[in-house]
C-alpha cells in the first residue's frame, strides 16, 4: 500500500514538473509570431513585420466614424507603409487577456489592445488573429480589428 502511494506521488510529481507538452508549445510560437509583428511595428522594421505574414494575408479594421459603421480592407503593403513611413513617435500596441486556440495547423488569438504613439493613447479595440502552420512555421493568413477611443478602461492614458 504504502509502495502504491509513493508510487502515485512520484507519477504525479513527474506529471507536473514542467514537461511541456505540444500544445504549450505551439501557443508559445502564435503568441510569438503576435510579438513579431508588435516588435517590428516599434522598431518600423518592414522586414520583420512581413516575415509574419502570409503573403497573401488579408487585414482589415472595424470603426464607427459620426455613428456609422465603418469598413476598411488595407493590403500587408498599405500596413508595412504606413507602419514604417518615417515618424518621431514609435507605434506601441500593447494587448491583454490574450485567448489562444489551436486545432492542428490552424491557430486564432483573440486580444484586448490599446494603441499608442510614443506615450499618448490613440485608440483601442480587439485584435483577432488568424494564422496558419506551413513548412516556414506560423504565419498570420489574416488580421482584424476594431477601432475606438472610448470606452478604453483600463489601459493608460
Amino acid at each position: 500500500m504504502r509502495r502504491a502511494v509513493v508510487g502515485w506521488c512520484v507519477l504525479i510529481l513527474v506529471l507536473t514538473s514542467g514537461v511541456r507538452t505540444p500544445a504549450q508549445d505551439d501557443r508559445e510560437a502564435v503568441l510569438a509570431v503576435v510579438k513579431q509583428l508588435f516588435d517590428g511595428m516599434r522598431a518600423a522594421d518592414a522586414e520583420k513585420i512581413r516575415a509574419v505574414f502570409h503573403p497573401s494575408a488579408q487585414l482589415f479594421s472595424s470603426s464607427t466614424r459620426n455613428g456609422t459603421p465603418q469598413v476598411s480592407v488595407q493590403s500587408i503593403d498599405g500596413f508595412v507603409t504606413a507602419i514604417t513611413r518615417p515618424h518621431t513617435e514609435v507605434y506601441d500596441e500593447r494587448t491583454r487577456n490574450e485567448v489562444v486556440h489551436i486545432d492542428g495547423g490552424f491557430a486564432s488569438v483573440w486580444a484586448e489592445y490599446a494603441f499608442y504613439r510614443g506615450n499618448a493613447f490613440n485608440h483601442c479595440g480587439v485584435d483577432a488573429f488568424h494564422l496558419a502552420r506551413g513548412a516556414d512555421g506560423w504565419k498570420i493568413v489574416s488580421l482584424g480589428d476594431s477601432r475606438r477611443t472610448e470606452p478604453c478602461e483600463g489601459w493608460p492614458r
